[in-house]
């Protein structure tokens, strides 16, 4: 088994961390500056940025504020939002980024998913994919529901649904040159009721290339879970680790309890 990973996440409004349910609700969470740096001494082993309404509001990722992050780790960095153009990238890497996160302009332009690979290797690209559960259509001839059917990908920070449905989208943004998929199930985000198990498991045996799970972490337990019996590579949480519920420390070593191999 190789190495899992955990990674906090900071969804950026205004300038700050902010969390909600099912994108809804936002409240406050903290400065992300602090937050970097508390996650880079806990142990975390990469950390994700989200300019969450750069999108919508049509604007670039507030530079200034990655800078500021990039320098409080020493570990991967991922950031996210209001990307359009290999320029854009170009931007965030000179600003302390490892690797990129596109979503909108992805499914707008799958083509970029290919300009950015070419460019600067797949290993910089990560494709987002925002996923809701809707009821799938019956199935024909008696035949059963295909794995992670009924999930389709939304974009413009979960407003829009482009009625795509998730595995093939993940699987096609793999096969464009994606390194990694940031998948999130907006049915569990902000719940606390545990990870998409089927959906996660689905994507995560669809594609050749590294997923990670995010959406409803909430226990110890719900990260076992998706790791043992969704094959995720990575989980993704925010408010568990932003407001103290559970330590990234305790949870590698219970993790490590579990069989599973982190890094401590």
């Amino acid at each position: 088994m190789l190495t899992k990973r955990l990674i906090p996440c900071l969804d950026i409004k205004n300038g700050r961390t902010v969390k909600g349910v099912r994108f809804e609700g936002l409240r406050d969470a903290g400065d992300p500056v602090a937050l970097a740096a508390r996650y880079a001494e806990e142990g975390a082993d990469e950390l994700v940025f989200l300019d969450i309404t750069a999108t919508n509001e049509k604007r670039a990722t507030l530079l200034p504020l990655v800078r500021e992050v990039a320098r409080q780790v020493n570990i991967p960095f991922t950031v996210g939002g209001g990307i359009n153009t290999v320029a854009d990238v170009e931007l965030l890497l000179l600003n302390g980024a490892d690797k990129v996160s596109i979503n909108s302009a992805a499914l707008a332009r799958p083509e970029v998913i290919d300009e950015l690979a070419r460019r600067f290797g797949s290993q910089c690209v990560v494709v987002a994919a925002d996923a809701r559960y809707h009821e799938p259509p019956p199935p024909e001839g008696g035949v059963g529901e295909e794995p992670g059917a009924g999930w389709q990908i939304y974009t413009r920070a979960g407003t829009h649904n482009t009625g795509r449905a998730a595995v093939a989208w993940c699987r096609e943004a793999a096969g464009r040159g994606a390194g990694e998929i940031l998948l999130t199930s907006m049915s569990n985000d902000g719940t606390k009721g545990g990870f998409a198990l089927a959906l996660t498991g689905a994507v995560s045996r669809a594609v050749p290339v590294p997923v990670v799970a995010s959406g409803g972490a909430g226990t110890r337990q719900d990260f076992t879970d998706v790791f043992l019996q969704a094959d995720a590579d990575a989980a993704l949480a925010a408010s568990i680790f932003h407001f103290g519920e559970i330590g990234i420390r305790e949870l590698k070593e219970h993790l490590r309890q579990d069989g599973i191999l982190v890094r401590l």
